[in-house]
């Protein structure tokens, strides 16, 4: 069984890797690097929750989530992967989907939202795709969160009593559970065709969440060779002093109710 992390150590590790996020994130803006990362797995995979740990303490002028929802009546007649280039990183920026092209391999295959032929198309054109991504300078990498069918059936069940999280129990979550076996074969195939020598899946057990964020943000920081940005240090100078203004009385304006704590000038 596998030992989990404590809380303790799991803040600490997670402080000091989000200060090295910084760290590359200042570096990639430095540099111009492109990064694009996406992010696939079955439903409750805990994705979400490491996309948010990694972007917690970064600029989202730098690092972006790109999450696109069902595809407009016009985007279905476009070329399938046209509305996802025009979210791929411009230079000094780290773009992260969060769900990606790969819906094509996985739950349109699954549910029957696209053809047969537009299913082996996507297979056909997709490792090409990304080979000229990575061709044009792009750093891509690509994450499947792997969770057993007893763990994903476990958050299922606590989302059913969580209020904040019953939003995420959609009807496509809930026909998934249904179709364990299909998502299977479905992820097996994409792998054979994807898992390319340019971009490769990395695999991240997620049975245990933070065992799972800790481990992707490090490999993440270990595939990109970033160093220290030198800065100048700032310095705040003493505030000049404030003559010859007078602040209107505090009942003009209008504060929002003190539901907690006090009202402060």
């Amino acid at each position: 069984m596998t030992r989990k992390i404590s809380n303790k150590a799991y803040e600490a590790e997670l402080t000091r890797l989000q200060i090295e996020l910084v760290k590359l994130q200042e570096w990639v803006k430095h540099t111009g690097h492109r990064v694009a990362i996406v992010f696939e797995g079955r439903d409750a995979a805990g994705k979400g929750g490491t996309i948010k740990r990694i972007t917690e303490a970064m600029n989202p002028r730098v690092c972006q989530v790109v999450a696109l929802p069902a595809p407009t009546e016009r985007q279905q007649t476009q070329w399938y992967l046209q509305r996802y280039v025009e979210h791929l990183p411009a230079a000094g920026e780290i773009i992260i989907f969060d769900r990606s092209w790969y819906n094509r391999a996985g739950v349109e295959r699954v549910m029957g939202f696209c053809t047969d032929e537009e299913y082996k198309e996507f297979m056909r054109s997709c490792p090409e795709f990304e080979r000229m991504l990575v061709r044009s300078g792009i750093q891509l990498v690509k994450y499947w969160f792997s969770v057993s069918d007893e763990e994903q059936e476990r958050r299922f069940q606590k989302r059913l009593t969580d209020p904040t999280k019953q939003w995420k129990l959609s009807p496509m979550d809930l026909e998934s559970r249904k179709r364990w076996v299909d998502y299977s074969k479905a992820k097996d195939d994409m792998f054979s065709h994807t898992d390319i020598k340019q971009a490769p899946w990395y695999v991240v057990n997620s049975d245990v969440k933070k065992h799972a964020r800790l481990n992707c943000i490090n490999h993440l920081l270990s595939l990109i060779p970033y160093e220290d940005v030198p800065r100048e240090p700032v310095v705040l100078d003493e505030r000049p002093p404030q003559r010859g203004y007078v602040r209107p009385p505090m009942s003009d304006q209008t504060f929002v109710p003190e539901a907690h704590g006090t009202l402060m000038a």
